[in-house]
Formats: C-alpha cells, structure tokens, sequence
C-alpha cells in the first residue's frame, strides 16, 4: 500500500508547470463574413470590451496596423496553405518572419506565431514539415533577438488524445509520434507551449447522451455526479479540465512534463440545425460564461490546481460564410455590427467583455410575446415564484403603465437578479429576454437599476400593450386595477 502512495504521489507531482502569470482570456478573429467589419472597427470593438488577446488566423497587413499601439497582445498565424512553403525553406520562413512580425514589432504587441491550425487532423499531408517549419521560424526570431518575446507552437485539435477518461490514461494518437515527440521537444526547448482546442460542445454531441449537459457546461455537480479518475482519485466536475489533464498525462506519457498548455480555441454555438439540438443561446451563453469565471478565477485543474490554462475564445464574430451545419456559422460573441449575440453573465470576472456586466443586464417581457403566456409566467413569478409585486400595486411606483407586459417586465427582471441571474431565470417558457436597457422609468426602480449604472443596449425592449394585466399573488390572480391602496400593507407582508 505505500509503494502504491508514493507511485500515486509521483503521478500527481510528475509535471513541474508552473503559473508564471494569471491566466488570461483572448479571442479569435474570424474573418469568413459577408460583410466584415475593417480593421478600425474591430479594434473598436476590442478597445470596448477591453480585450487585451487576440489571435489572428493570418497576418493581415491592415488589421497588424490598427492594433498597432493598443498594447492588445497578438498571436499571428500562418495559414494552412502557407505553411509547405515555409516548412521547405528556411530563407521563405525568414521572409515571412521579416514581412508579418519584424515589420509591425514592437508598436504591434506580437507574442507568438501559430504555425497552422490542427494540422494533424486537418492537413495531415504537411505533417512532416510541422515541425520544420516551426524551427525554421523559430531561427528568424532568434536572429532577429525576439526569440524570448514571440512563441513559435501549433494549435492541435484535441481529438489526437485517446482514451482521454480517465486522464491518467490518456495518450496521443501513436501514429503521429513521428511528428508529436520533436514537436513536443521543440516547444520544451524554446520555451514555448502546448496550443490546443478544446470543444467540450463536440464531445456532449457525439457522445450520445453518455456526457452530461450540466458536465460540458461548467454548471456544478452534486458530489455524487462528479466524474473520478480511479488511477488518481482526482475529481472532474466539467469536460473542459478532463481534456486540459489528458494532454498534460499524454504528455508525460512521451516524457515531457513541464510544457504549459494555452487552449487557442474554446466556445459554444448559439444556433443549430435540428440535428444540433445542443446548440442553444441559453447554452452558448452558460458555457462562456463559465468559461471566463474558471479561467480567470486561476482554478486550474485538477491535476494542476492553481497553474493557468489562458484561452482564446471562439470567437469574436458570426462567421455567416462558413460552409457547413447552421452551428458553424454560430459561434461569434457578436454579428458584424458589434452587436452581442446574448449578454453573458460575468459577476466578479472582471473588466474583460464589459458590455456584458451582469449588474447592467435586465429580464424584460419578449416583444411580441403571446398575452396568455405572458399572464401565465406573471402569474408564476408573483406566486410560486415568491416575487413581491406589491410595487405593481395600483397607486405604487410601477403601476403604471397597466398592461401585462410593463408588470411583467417588472416581476421577471425582480425574479433574475434575486436568483443571481443564473442560467435560466430568465426565459420564463421563451416569453422574456435578456437586455442591457435599463426599464426603469420614474420613480419605479428595477432590480439591476439598484446596483449600479446602466449601459444603453440593443436587445429587446418590453412591449407597450394596451390591455389590463393581473397580478398572481400565490397562486391566485386578481386585476391590478381592482385593487384599493388600503390591500398594499396586507400584500406586503404576505411576501415578506
């Protein structure tokens, strides 16, 4: 049993990563729209959500200008149909290095050269000038003296790892060990690290219902529903960090324990075909979020608790020019005007995408929403839903206007913000949405308008029906505009 402790200890002290600095939260830049924003506008849009990580899937002359002096940190790349070039001869590696990096640095804060994406899986055909390539580039730099500020790695696809569950089982795809081991050497050597994409969406999908929603989304675990590594006894609560500690174990697994892991693209789509049924907004918005709260918290991982996993979101834009399913042209943060596709929920994450602060964000009645739908959901929210709508009350503050859909913005917006904007507070059987434009009008406060200031949003207002609204108070509904002011202190104290 103590040869088994020590064995046991050593798997899990084996890797020496260490976090040099916080982890970081970045974001991919897509260009494959019809009406793509330019390059001053998408700086814009950076500089507002003060992101401070980008990757490029190129590196576009224009775009390295406009974030010329921005401090915005960039990963350039070398596109796939480049990359034999650049694999084959050293001096068309320096002349790339030269045009793409040497020209823009220092005013543009290049810090490391993506050499393809997932080559392995995508191009597997310029495998063997992977590694090339990267070294040859890698030359120019260190002749250039930026070898220690520019990283030279690859982004691989998380696919090459098998038997990824439990982790401490988990190996690369032995076929491309020709490639992996002097890659994997390359980037101990230079200091660099291990670029991988991470799509726990992919995994849910094809797993046949075998990988629970709530495990790919972050949302917590009871304990009893939290996935063991019985090798380690380490506990899982999200798909995310099982395939973070399966590269690290695969890793060790050829003998290289102290190269970090930067995830170069993470995300969740908002819209699918009927075949993509996971591909929601509500979920889209639930995994990022959580995302960001798990990176930036420094959490870790199980096997690396502490140690930072920066990741690069995917991604900045609808790309509506993919070709493919409905969800690939749905993963973007925000459609080609800079408009949010959802407002993420972000308490205590900080300042990165800060149009999406949760204390700015309100639940409001869906315009055009069904009337008896939405009687229904303000019947729930003052009754089994435990709002005080007394403030709906004739003669309160929030009496006016008298229509359904004004008294249930009131009651949805109260039931989100008491029940921490969680996931799901806010949808009420689809007849309300979330909007960063405060309701509040008058004297009549709601719930977000207490916390703090408001940003003046896009997203869908509450409608301006004419008709009378009625009031649910536990369970049973009554007019609003029945009601003497003399009921108010009774009403109060039934929801106190």
């Amino acid at each position: 049993m103590g040869l088994l402790l020590l064995l046991l200890f050593a798997v899990l002290s084996s890797s020496v990563v260490t976090a040099d600095e916080g982890a970081f939260i970045g974001v991919n830049i897509g260009t494959a729209l019809s009406d793509m924003p330019n390059p001053t506008q998408v700086v814009q849009l950076l500089k507002a959500q003060q992101i401070r990580h980008v990757r490029l899937y190129d590196a576009d002359r224009a775009m390295l200008l406009a974030l010329a002096k921005t401090g915005i940190r960039v990963t350039v790349s070398v596109p796939n149909n480049e990359l034999l070039g650049v694999g084959q001869s050293n001096a068309t590696a320096a002349n790339w290095v030269a045009r793409n990096v040497v020209a823009h640095y220092p005013a543009t804060n290049i810090t490391a050269i993506a050499v393809g994406s997932e080559i392995l899986t995508v191009l597997p055909n310029a495998a063997p000038v992977l590694v090339s390539a990267m070294t040859y580039l890698h030359s120019a730099l260190l002749a250039s003296n930026l070898d220690k500020q520019i990283k030279v790695s690859t982004p691989l696809s998380s696919s090459i790892i098998l038997d990824s569950f439990p982790p401490s089982q988990a190996f690369f795809n032995r076929s491309w060990d020709p490639v992996l081991v002097p890659m994997l050497k390359f980037l101990q050597q230079t200091g660099s690290y291990l670029m991988l994409n991470v799509y726990p969406y992919y995994d849910y999908m094809q797993s046949n219902n075998v990988i629970p929603l709530d495990y790919a989304l972050f949302r917590p675990l009871p304990p009893n529903k939290e996935a063991v590594d019985s090798n380690t006894l380490l506990h899982y609560t999200n798909v995310f960090d099982a395939v973070i500690d399966a590269a690290y174990f695969a890793m060790a697994y050829l003998n290289i324990t102290n190269v970090p892991i930067v995830v170069t693209e993470s995300g969740w789509p908002s819209k699918g075909d009927a075949s993509e049924p996971g591909a929601t907004i509500d979920n889209a918005n639930t995994y990022n979020s959580n995302l960001i709260r798990h990176v930036l918290n420094n959490t870790g991982t199980p096997k690396h608790p502490g140690v930072a996993v920066s990741t690069y979101l995917y991604e900045l834009y609808n790309e509506d020019m993919r070709p493919g399913s409905v969800s690939e042209k749905n993963w973007g943060l925000f459609d080609a005007n800079g408009v949010p596709i959802y407002i993420m929920r972000l308490t205590g994450s900080g300042s990165v995408l800060a149009n999406d602060t949760t204390n700015q964000t309100y639940c409001v009645a869906r315009d055009g929403a069904d009337q008896k739908m939405l009687q229904a959901a303000l019947d729930w929210a003052c009754g089994q839903g435990k709002v005080d709508c007394s403030a709906m009350l004739q003669g309160q503050p929030c009496y006016e206007p008298d229509t359904v859909a004004a008294h249930a913005t009131y009651a949805f917006d109260t039931y989100y913000h008491e029940n921490g904007m969680g996931p799901g507070t806010c949808d009420f059987n689809g007849v309300a949405s979330i909007t960063t434009t405060n309701p509040s009008h008058g004297t009549c406060l709601y719930a977000g308008s207490k916390n703090g200031t408001f940003i003046n949003g896009t997203t869908v207002q509450s409608s301006n029906s004419t008709s009378g609204s009625s009031l649910g108070v536990n369970g049973g509904v009554f007019s609003s505009s029945l009601i003497s002011g003399a009921l108010v202190l009774l009403v109060s104290l039934i929801f106190l």
